[in-house]
């Protein structure tokens, strides 16, 4: 390759379905050694621009105009099995969800070292030993035993790095990085970006790194384009982008990317949900004879005091045991010690740890829960309308017509921002944002105190996350709710939380005000998640 000349040139391309163009003349080139992030919501045409690169589009979509040059080699004048000896060897890819890229009866090795095989012909020995070099490299533990895992022995963090290792392999060119550290918690995250940047700077990679994180593009990329709508709307060197942003757009990214600093104001406000000591261990089992030999302290002595009208953030990484506080609260998993009292003046007093499940049901009108995918907590084959009104029937609440409860349904819908005619709808015609909103309708319908949001935003991109946020906010002030959110994103919670509770290993390290715990972290896990987040520079907005 010459001096100067770009490792990729992506040239006015166009890809259409049906006549209807999703991408429209796209251009950017990557330079050797340069990280360059393009940025934008879903649907906007990043993840399209590099299967369209790879040439791996769906059969239905086509390109109807431009060129894609790898090294000045244009890639849609190469036959198919000239393009095949091209990926991997050439341009690798990272996936966003380690866990469905990788073969789960296949041992992680193995599936790395069927990648140098089939473009290196290396043999089984040669191959091992690379492959082991590889993890080395890409700072997986013990990488000679790892070896012979399977991906389900792996935590996020280590699938997401063996999938690194697989892209590098055979030392490609470029990697284009599709939302790798999505999935990740910020600490695991922050090791994923760091390794990046170290392999780039070994080996000169260059990296097209997609994402929808301003604080990810912040950290890690040399230039930057936004796409919107199948078009890039603004190309422009890191510095300058985040100093000047041009396009409405962007600036509109920008100013949702950055949570309001403004903490939660606190006022006197009795207690509804109190959490104490609460301890769910899950035994583990071996031998013929199926013999508890241990047990899995998921939630290790956590006391909680959730109020009136005021939200309790609690954070932590994936495995901490954050999400088995909610499912212990709303009883899906039986607590083995410490008790959950919820005080309603309309309810006796009482542990719900103790009730049986006939019991519990008045309490399930009070206690309701928001789930991280919507699209899997809603059921595909139920229309939105006949998914809200089965929680109103099962617990008898709201009117008891089906003409009145339609009003409701039609009332509830308007209310989190959707149309009174998307009743009829399925769950699989709506984005991730829209599907989220019917969660929180759907939670609203039986009239609860509690809600229990589950990493509501976590795979919702940044406007759409700042949509909910104030949905949620704005449901708050209107009917006193109380909120247990439970998230790893750090930079959300002065905007959403009054306290919040820091999690680890099953125990509370860290709680208090928002304001108090953010400010001033007195736990050195509680330091170490705020240093490992993404930092996004204000001062540009």
């Amino acid at each position: 390759m010459q001096a100067n000349q770009p490792v990729l040139e992506v040239k006015n391309l166009q890809v259409e379905v049906e006549q209807a163009a999703l991408i429209q003349n796209i251009s950017f080139e990557i330079q050797a050694g340069e990280i360059f992030a393009l940025v934008g919501e879903s649907g906007s045409g990043k993840s399209l621009t590099s299967l369209a690169i790879m040439r791996l589009l769906p059969e239905a979509l086509q390109v109807t105009d431009g060129h894609i040059l790898l090294n000045q080699q244009d890639l849609f004048s190469l036959p198919e099995h000239q393009m095949q000896k091209v990926r991997g060897k050439q341009v690798a890819m990272i996936f966003q969800e380690p866990m469905t890229s990788l073969n789960p009866v296949m041992k992680v090795g193995d599936q790395v070292a069927e990648v140098l095989r089939v473009h290196l012909h290396l043999s089984p020995k040669k191959a091992r030993s690379r492959v082991v070099e590889l993890f080395e490299e890409v700072g997986i533990p013990e990488a000679d035993s790892r070896y012979d895992w399977y991906p389900h022995q792996l935590s996020g963090g280590q699938k997401q790095r063996v999938m690194i290792a697989m892209a590098l392999a055979c030392e490609p060119d470029l990697l284009i990085a599709d939302e790798p550290t999505t999935a990740l918690d910020v600490t695991i995250q922050a090791q994923v970006l760091q390794l990046l940047k170290q392999i780039r700077d070994a080996r000169g990679l260059s990296i097209l790194f997609i994402t929808h994180d301003m604080g990810v593009v912040n950290e890690m990329a040399d230039r930057v384009a936004v796409m919107k709508q199948g078009e890039i709307v603004e190309q422009a060197e890191k510095a300058h982008f985040f100093d000047s942003p041009q396009h409405p757009y962007t600036r509109k990214l920008l100013a949702d990317a950055v949570p309001k600093r403004d903490y939660r104001t606190l006022k006197e406000s009795r207690t509804l949900l109190q959490v104490s000591n609460l301890k769910v261990h899950f035994p583990i089992k071996k031998g013929l004879f199926q013999r508890t030999v241990g047990y899995v302290k998921a939630v290790d002595g956590v006391t909680l005091n959730i109020r009136k009208g005021q939200t309790l953030a609690l954070v932590g990484e994936s495995g901490s045991g954050k999400s088995t506080i909610g499912q212990a609260i709303l009883k899906l998993v039986n607590a083995t010690d410490g008790s959950v009292e919820f005080h309603d003046e309309q309810l006796p007093e009482t542990d719900l740890t103790q009730l049986s499940e006939r019991q519990m049901k008045p309490f399930r009108k009070k206690v309701q829960v928001i789930f991280q995918d919507p699209f899997s907590a809603l059921n595909p084959r139920m229309t939105i309308c006949e998914i809200i009104r089965e929680g109103m029937n099962s617990l008898q609440v709201g009117p008891k017509g089906r003409e009145a409860q339609n009003q409701r349904i039609t009332q509830l819908l308007e209310q989190v921002g959707l149309l009174a005619e998307h009743k009829h709808r399925y769950p699989h015609e709506f984005s991730g944002g829209q599907r989220q909103r019917i969660g929180i309708a759907r939670a609203l319908a039986v009239e609860p105190q509690l809600i229990i949001c589950d990493e509501p935003t976590s795979a919702l991109d940044v406007s759409v996350r700042a949509q909910v946020l104030a949905l949620l906010d704005d449901l708050q002030k209107e009917y006193q709710m109380s909120y247990l959110f439970i998230t790893h994103d750090l930079s959300i919670i002065p905007a959403i939380a009054h306290h919040v509770a820091v999690m680890q290993r099953g125990k509370i390290v860290e709680q208090g005000e928002v304001e108090e715990v953010m400010g001033n972290p007195q736990h050195e896990y509680t330091q170490q998640l705020l240093n490992s987040a993404p930092k996004l520079v204000r001062d540009a907005l």
